[in-house]
């Protein structure tokens, strides 16, 4: 991975036994102590180095290992300054806001779970938070279910399949950006190569959720309604505000780089602005630096759907990406990673074998420490020398980790998604979990085009 080969060369018995008790002290800071992975992965490069000295290595030396790690994806860091910006931009010229307009009066009464499933997916995607999805439409929805007495459970688990598939394939996704950066890969070529596994599970989860509740009465559904009402009244919503989409999905297309696109897509949506509203540089600045605010009164339904965006909100992303890498560096540098990998290496033959692995750490991860970001990083940094070794493409990992890793947080139900969606929509991760089909057919997919090799890219 590096230019120069482990300052050690740990007994494979001693990389486990670090290893082990690495991964139990970060699950139990997360979910026990309730910190922040960025304290948790600080903690953890303390031990590292604590370790390091205590072996009779230098900092210095350690260090630019972690530098190292780290200048391989500086491109990530400056991905999301763009992404954040892109963000506010789409807000303020109405772009997002006309999407979710149009997207409400897609719910059909006679298909309620099935509309609920393809709303959040919309919703999703415009915004690239599967959180904020779950705590807005999704709390939307628990709503009118309660109305009508519709099952609450298949309701979260159509909202939550719906908000991940987002989630995973918006180029707004700090994990979809987490998951390109980290093998080193272009962001729109990580989610058109997503869509193999990506499109067949929303697919199967659409017919799922389609055929599961009975026709409900038109006039119970009148959230959506306020919901359209509120975003008309906000002075957002225009036909035209959907061209920067259009524009950015045609660069993608056409494999522009995704800094040039979003720069694009951010330019085309400051011109629209202009159109129907006249901010101040001033405010120009702040929205661009802390987000795009809907100010006014009687917008409380859609104030936290659209006030969104912004470098500040990109932050928390960067500041975890840089620790993650640099913990990846240290491991690599420590010599822990590579005799991990020696110690598998006879049964790393195949891609089959190679995805199982990537799935099996990613969802190990989440399950011992709950942490969605952790399950890409160290999942990505271990098995990217695995997949250059067997010739295969980067972008096979960046779709495992997804597949294995992004989705599969919400189904645990001590982890920082089961834990938020649970309390947002008022419904035990246990009760839905069945019903977020999407979720897991991602991972069944991807299991099963690894083993055959199918969709599967060489070098």
């Amino acid at each position: 991975m590096f230019a120069f080969k482990p300052l050690i060369d740990m007994p494979r018995k001693e990389a486990a036994a670090v290893a082990a008790v690495l991964v139990a002290a970060m699950g139990y800071s997360i979910i026990s102590l309730s910190w922040l992975p960025h304290m948790t992965i600080i903690a953890a490069i303390t031990a590292l180095v604590a370790y390091g000295l205590a072996r009779g290595l230098k900092y210095d030396d350690m260090q630019r290992g972690m530098i190292a790690a780290l200048s391989q994806s500086m491109g990530a860091v400056y991905l999301f300054f763009f992404i954040g910006l892109m963000v506010s931009a789409l807000m303020m010229s109405g772009s997002i806001p006309t999407l979710m307009y149009y997207g409400f009066g897609l719910i059909s009464p006679q298909y309620f779970y099935l509309s609920a499933f393809v709303l959040s997916s919309l919703i999703g995607i415009s915004i690239g938070s599967s959180l904020t999805t779950c705590a807005t439409v999704g709390v939307a929805f628990i709503g009118m279910g309660e109305a009508f007495h519709a099952d609450l459970a298949m309701t979260a688990g159509a909202v939550v399949s719906g908000a991940f598939f987002g989630d995973k394939m918006s180029p707004l996704s700090d994990t979809t950006g987490i998951s390109a950066s980290i093998v080193g890969i272009d962001l729109f070529e990580h989610i058109k190569n997503m869509a193999y596994t990506t499109v067949p599970a929303w697919l199967l989860t659409a017919l799922a959720t389609g055929w599961l509740l009975p026709a409900v009465a038109a006039e119970n559904l009148n959230s959506p309604a306020i919901f359209r009402q509120q975003l008309e009244a906000s002075g957002l919503v225009h036909a035209y505000a959907l061209i920067p989409f259009a524009l950015l999905v045609v660069l993608a297309v056409r494999r522009v780089n995704a800094i040039v696109a979003m720069l694009a897509t951010i330019l085309a949506a400051l011109a629209l602005t202009y159109l129907h509203s006249s901010p101040d540089l001033a405010k120009l600045g702040s929205w661009f630096y802390g987000g795009f605010k809907l100010e006014g009164d009687g917008f409380d339904r859609i104030a936290r759907l659209v006030s969104r965006g912004g470098l500040e909100s990109m932050f928390f992303t960067q500041t975890i990406v840089i620790l993650g890498l640099s913990l990846g560096g240290l491991l690599f540098t420590l010599g822990i990673i590579p005799s991990l990998l020696e110690g598998i290496r006879r049964f790393l033959t195949g891609a089959g074998r190679a995805t199982a692995c990537v799935a099996a750490t990613s969802v190990g991860v989440n399950v011992l420490i709950g942490e969605q970001y952790l399950s890409i990083l160290l999942a990505g940094e271990t098995f990217k020398p695995v997949y250059d070794k067997l010739g295969l493409h980067p972008r096979n990992l960046s779709r495992t980790l997804e597949d294995a890793g992004t989705v599969i947080n919400p189904l645990v139900p001590w982890s920082v998604c089961g834990v938020f969606i649970a309390q947002a929509l008022g419904v035990p991760v246990l009760d839905y979990l069945p019903y977020a089909f999407f979720c897991y057919l991602s991972l069944a997919l991807t299991l099963l085009f690894g083993w055959t090799g199918l969709t599967l890219s060489k070098k």
